[in-house]
């Protein structure tokens, strides 16, 4: 079993009602719903920060696209799904 840490947290009132009520109803603690989203959004945002380093990469390398070439692309890909729509 991994080890774990205390972490103290101070939620809004809003928020600690609605994670007890969740705890409630799926039968979990508040403690381990509390973990579970802490590790999500750490996840989160640790891709989008490697996501802005490899875009700022990739500008630093010229790996990039002209404006007008991205829109075009971007534009016919929507008309094509709009034209798939019944």
């Amino acid at each position: 079993m991994a080890s774990s840490e205390t972490l103290t947290i101070r939620p809004e009132p809003e928020v600690k009602a609605g994670l007890a009520a969740l705890a409630q109803v799926t039968r979990r603690s508040k403690c381990f719903l509390a973990a579970e989203a802490v590790a999500a959004y750490v996840a989160r945002e640790a891709g989008i920060i490697a996501s802005i380093a490899a875009g700022l990469a990739d500008a630093a390398a010229g790996r990039v696209m002209p404006h007008d070439i991205a829109m075009d692309e971007l534009e016919a890909v929507i008309a094509a799904a709009a034209g798939r729509r019944p």
